[in-house]
């Protein structure tokens, strides 16, 4: 019943967006984080926050509408990490390269150029998490486009010691993106602050997951993420998920 929830407020945003014509190129957006006029605004709002000023070492998506923020973290001359598509199991490090032309670097097309390949093991402690959201709701909850990719990757990154439950989550997303109500799954990762055009939104939220929880993983989906099948395999618990073929 949740993931239909879900699903349903998925396909009413991406369908407002391109009716009210807020949202930006790649178009049309159903099927992907949806990028929004006024991203640049909301990603200036979220790095005037303290904790966009603390952290050193900052994790983001790789979608359209964070590029702004991804600028403004090597503006900042702070330490960006982003995964390679799919959780193939490495990460680019951006770092003095990409702080010498940070517009560009902050751009998926130009992760290669300027960043380094790292694996996920060689990735430093992690200080801020950004999540790409196609909905959230005032107490924090939010939902992605659906495959996962954002909550498995917070999942391995925390059972390893990179983030821990301090380490704050946040989004940015079009005021049209902000929902009353979303459904939750005991390994969705909660936002403690989100930023639309508009201003800075704090959220109380609930717990984030210490983990993975294997009984939500099915055998398809860690066949399919070479990154989370290299560390179930790792940590001795791939064949507990593989056995239900």
């Amino acid at each position: 019943m949740e993931r239909k929830v879900k699903q349903e407020i998925r396909e009413r945003i991406w369908r407002l967006m391109e009716e009210k014509n807020v949202a930006s190129f790649p178009r049309p957006v159903r099927g992907r984080i949806p990028n929004f006029k006024g991203s640049a605004q909301a990603a200036k709002i979220l790095s005037e926050t303290q904790e966009f000023r603390d952290a050193r070492v900052i994790k983001s998506n790789p979608d359209s509408p964070q590029a702004p923020l991804r600028e403004l973290v090597l503006r900042a001359r702070k330490t960006l990490v982003v995964p390679t598509p799919r959780l193939r199991g490495e990460f680019f490090l951006m770092t003095e390269k990409a702080w010498d032309n940070p517009r560009e670097a902050s751009k998926i097309v130009n992760f290669s150029s300027f960043g380094e390949r790292v694996h996920f093991k060689d990735i430093p402690k992690i200080d801020l998490i950004v999540v790409g959201s196609v909905a959230v709701s005032p107490e924090g909850s939010r939902v992605g486009k659906g495959e996962g990719y954002s909550e498995l990757e917070y999942a391995i990154l925390r059972e390893q010691g990179f983030v821990d439950d301090k380490v704050p989550v946040v989004t940015t997303v079009h005021s049209i993106q902000v929902v009353d109500h979303i459904p939750v799954e005991p390994f969705d990762v909660p936002v403690d602050m989100f930023a639309t055009e508009k201003g800075l939104f704090r959220t109380n939220p609930r717990p984030k997951p210490k983990g993975l929880l294997l009984e939500y993983l099915t055998p398809e989906k860690v066949l399919d993420t070479p990154y989370l099948q290299e560390y179930l395999k790792e940590t001795g618990r791939l064949n507990r998920v593989l056995g239900r073929i």
